[in-house]
């Protein structure tokens, strides 16, 4: 296994620094494994996908990094949000190909509908899309994030999954817990909450001004549970679960309700255009 790290918080952010760290005793510890980061100078958070304007820009800056505790991975800081990062690396501008894409540790989780637009999994559904499994590693915001656990738990699941074939995509999001008080890992479900909330009054707008965003927390707080059938993504983590996700990025839909829309639009834009030939 050979895997492409990187994040949406940029390359010296303390989350891809501790798991590049953790990713380094993982490889020595193993046999044909292997690691690249391939990660944005800067923060890129809420990017999703985005690869920018490439047709105008494209030449993309890069410089050689070394990471502390990581003498085994060689390391590119680019200036290009994570989905372009998981290209390039991808397809081979940095060293040998990766097989698989390790993504953040995000600093606050990505549950919920935050999913879509996060830009450590947008690096994942990129390489997704390019035909490699990945996992992305994000922890609950707080007082003295605790990097260390979201890495101790990302480098399990890499364990477990490492001999395994598929093209997967895992969305791990850990509380910030230290590893004694972390209660397990459990199966979730993304749920349907959103971090920018409604507006609260219908006050008419201006021809121009400021909107200011009614945000949710960027992180769950930490709570307790006793409800054992419990399985959205956000609540796992507010109890003190590390919640482990599988996603699916842009594929074809095939459902038979969606098959009945196309086929009559398809119809009724024949139609039309009969008629006006």
């Amino acid at each position: 296994m050979r895997l492409l790290i990187t994040n949406d918080d940029g390359i010296d952010a303390p989350g891809i620094q501790t798991l590049t760290r953790a990713v380094s005793q993982w490889i020595a510890a193993g046999e044909n494994r292997s690691a690249v980061v391939v990660a944005p100078n800067r923060n890129y958070s809420g990017m999703s996908s985005a690869v920018g304007d490439v047709f105008s820009h494209p030449d993309v800056s890069f410089e050689r990094r070394d990471i502390e505790g990581a003498t085994n991975i060689e390391a590119f800081a680019l200036d290009a949000p994570p989905a372009l990062c998981a290209i390039m690396g991808t397809i081979g501008y940095f060293g040998a190909p990766p097989t698989f894409v390790l993504s953040g540790i995000n600093a606050g989780a990505n549950v919920g509908r935050s999913v879509l637009h996060s830009g450590t999994v947008g690096a994942v559904l990129t390489g997704g899309q390019l035909g490699l499994p990945g996992l992305a590693v994000s922890v609950q915001w707080g007082e003295n994030v605790h990097y260390d656990t979201a890495a101790a738990v990302a480098i399990e699941v890499l364990t477990e999954i490492e001999d395994l074939d598929g093209n997967f995509l895992l969305n791990l999001n850990v509380p910030n817990l230290t590893a004694e008080e972390l209660k397990g890992v459990r199966r979730a479900r993304i749920s349907t909450a959103g971090l920018i909330k409604p507006r609260l009054h219908e006050a008419p707008l201006a021809d121009s001004g400021v909107v200011t965003l009614r945000l949710g927390d960027a992180s769950p707080e930490v709570g307790d549970t006793s409800d054992e059938a419990l399985d959205d993504d956000g609540a796992l983590v507010a109890a003190g679960f590390a919640a482990l996700s599988a996603l699916r990025g842009i594929t074809e839909e095939t459902e038979a309700r969606s098959d009945s829309v196309l086929r009559t639009a398809l119809t009724a834009i024949e139609r039309h255009l009969n008629r006006a030939r």
